[in-house]
């Protein structure tokens, strides 16, 4: 029979406005968890966590190991995903887990926790709160009348698009524990501050034919001259690399299991799916391809198939820093 306990993890230390430190110590292993304690729309909570055994550590066949961060909304479950094993420390009896989940760009003020599950073995289960605040976020609205060209491609309902669209899902819904390419802060993609829409932007598309339909705006829009080069945002694996109806020549780079980049309407491309490329690389030039209303670069981070606001990749979100 497994055996569960329910513990509140002490909290050592805030060290920044957005990171916490918990710890938790047991005769069977000692546990420290550095987290981002704000729950904001858009956002995303990370969780490193540090797992020391004793030294005279035997593996056993239920052996497990395993850990789960959780988001609630009023004790109900809305976010979820596992924590997968970062490369081996020096030390034999550490190592090290992380965890990243989305946070709803809808979410609104309401009575918000984290939970972490952590599994030393099948019959030693035991569930942490990490304590944790909320804090709002507004989003600009705007209005984008769009051209004959333009209309048609947002009311394009092909088959081909729907396929293009089931491709992409595909891919940002899939998280492989093995794929960590990246932990280091991203950079930003472009060398340019023109920023001419923003992540979050709450959008009305003003069609030709006097109609009009409503979506939310992914990623970030920096105004540049068609031919701009065009940078990964961190170390990765090119997993797209094509020209669709909507986003034109388009980048997917994924970076840690379920962390994907996006780079879209680019006028060429210089990688190719499966490349493997380091921060900083030149991927492309911009451009306006698919749906646009002049050249730019649109640049867009998915996290378990939920848009994350591109700037907070900006910081060290992986506690990867010293």
């Amino acid at each position: 029979m497994k055996k569960l306990l329910l513990t509140t993890l002490c909290l050592l230390q805030i060290f920044t406005l957005f990171a916490a430190t918990a710890k938790y110590q047991s005769q069977d292993y000692d546990l420290s968890i550095q987290y981002n304690d704000v729950i904001t729309p858009g956002d995303a909570i990370f969780a490193r966590m540090t797992v020391i055994l004793p030294k005279n550590h035997k593996k056993s066949k239920d052996f497990t190991q395993k850990a789960t961060l959780q988001m609630l909304s009023d004790k109900k479950v809305i976010e979820t995903a596992p924590f997968y094993i970062l490369p081996k420390t020096k030390k034999s009896n550490t190592f090290e887990m992380l965890c990243g989940i989305p946070v709803s760009l809808w979410l609104t003020q309401g009575n918000y926790s984290l939970k972490l599950i952590f599994a030393n073995n099948d019959s030693d289960i035991k569930e942490f709160i990490l304590p944790s605040t909320y804090k709002d976020r507004d989003f600009n609205k705007e209005v984008i009348e769009l051209d004959d060209k333009n209309t048609a491609i947002k009311t394009n309902n092909s088959p081909e698009r729907a396929a293009q669209i089931d491709k992409l899902n595909n891919i940002l819904f899939t998280s492989m524990p093995q794929d960590i390419y990246n932990l280091k802060t991203f950079k930003k993609p472009i060398v340019s501050e023109r920023m001419t829409a923003f992540f979050g932007d709450r959008r009305i598309y003003a069609y030709t034919n006097g109609k009009s339909s409503t979506s939310l705006h992914y990623g970030d829009d920096y105004g540049v001259p068609t031919g701009t080069e065009v940078f990964a945002c961190g170390d990765g694996k090119v997993v797209m690399a094509e020209n669709r109806i909507s986003t034109g020549y388009s980048i997917v780079i994924e970076h840690l299991p379920g962390l994907y980049s996006l780079y879209y309407h680019l006028n060429e491309m210089s990688v190719k799916e499966g490349d493997i490329v380091k921060q900083g690389q030149l991927i492309a030039k911009s451009g306006s391809t698919g749906l646009a209303t002049g050249p730019h670069l649109h640049w867009e981070i998915r996290l378990n198939g939920s848009a994350i606001r591109p700037n907070f990749f900006l910081s060290d979100f992986a506690f990867e820093e010293e």
